[in-house]
């Protein structure tokens, strides 16, 4: 009877090691495909992820080329809306001119033939004031012809941003470049009266012609520069029209060398600065620290797609909070037959 009972016991203890041993085993296969499925999707979301990154940087791209067409319809059309008429105006202002200073040196003529007129003839140019018609006329007429000038270099610079023509890489001269942007940009800069005027210094070097998509590195200075207004006059309302230098704000861009094939464009102001917890983001998709309706957050996304990946260049950003900011700019003067992605 104890010999069956020990027996009984012993069968009981075997089929209980079975029964751990099976029990471990499951254990473990289902570990194992609990660790195998958590890889899985970990890869799943990497590739959701790095899926949703090439979207959005296809949006952005896509986003960019609509925009960029837009612009450049538009001011090759207001270019070409304005370019006749002032063409007209232009060259006919010269005509006037010659024809005003013939009908003065007639008047003069018959003031030295007939020095006393009638009464009614010299009550007549005394209200006139014929001297002062006389000297006052040239200069409203050279002062019209500067004007017209002007807005004919306004209009090449509008035709010149744009460069719908230039698809491909060319060899520009940069600062041309830059000298249109800030033209176009120059009603920004003057005084205004809840604004301080904004002082620009360039700092040219001697660059060689460098090889670029001439619209697209027209749009990254806009963009830059839109910023640094922006921060400039940001920075004077808040300090009540006061900047920390003076009663003007400053932009300061600089072109230099920096070895056998690279170029660096720097863009500075002494405006609010960027903070440091914001810098390592200023260049992600729609991200903005201005008020809503004030800003996409596309336009340092938009130059670091330009700079870096269609010039094979970098951009980067050094900033004191309360000093100011600069935007460095570096690119190749030559591509070396390399194509960017379009």
């Amino acid at each position: 009877m104890l010999t069956a009972t020990i027996s009984e016991r012993t069968q009981s203890e075997h089929r209980l090691r079975l029964a751990f041993a099976e029990l471990a085993k499951s254990n473990e296969t289902l570990e194992l495909r609990v660790q195998q499925r958590t890889e899985e999707l970990h890869d799943n979301n990497l590739m959701l992820q790095q899926t949703m990154e090439t979207l959005k940087q296809t949006q952005l791209q896509i986003l960019q080329i609509e925009k960029m067409s837009a612009l450049g319809q538009m001011m090759a059309g207001i270019a070409h809306e304005i370019n006749n008429p002032i063409n007209f105006i232009h060259g006919n202002i010269s005509h006037v001119d010659n024809y005003a200073q013939d009908l003065l040196t007639v008047v003069q003529q018959y003031q030295s033939y007939y020095p006393n007129p009638p009464q009614k003839l010299q009550q007549l140019l005394k209200e006139v004031d014929m001297d002062f018609l006389q000297e006052d006329l040239s200069k409203l007429l050279k002062s019209m012809k500067g004007g017209s000038e002007r807005i004919r270099n306004i209009v090449l610079s509008l035709r010149n941003f744009s460069r719908l023509d230039e698809a491909e890489f060319k060899a520009v001269n940069l600062h041309e470049g830059i000298d249109n942007t800030l033209l176009i940009l120059q009603h920004r800069l003057k005084e205004k009266a809840d604004l301080p005027a904004i002082e620009v210094s360039k700092h040219y070097d001697q660059l060689p012609l460098v090889e670029c998509y001439p619209a697209q590195l027209n749009q990254v200075f806009m963009n830059l520069l839109i910023n640094s207004i922006d921060a400039v006059q940001d920075m004077a309302q808040q300090q009540g029209l006061r900047l920390p230098d003076g009663n003007r704000g400053k932009i300061a861009i600089t072109t230099k060398l920096v070895d056998q094939n690279r170029v660096q464009i720097t863009i500075a102001d002494n405006g609010l600065g960027i903070p440091e917890d914001l810098r390592s983001r200023i260049f992600d998709p729609f991200f903005t620290t201005k008020p809503v309706n004030q800003g996409t957050g596309l336009g340092l996304s938009i130059c670091y797609q330009i700079v870096a990946g269609k010039h094979h260049g970098k951009i980067w950003c050094e900033s004191n909070p309360g000093v100011g900011t600069q935007f460095f700019v570096e690119i190749p003067i030559y591509q070396r037959g390399e194509t960017a992605s379009v």
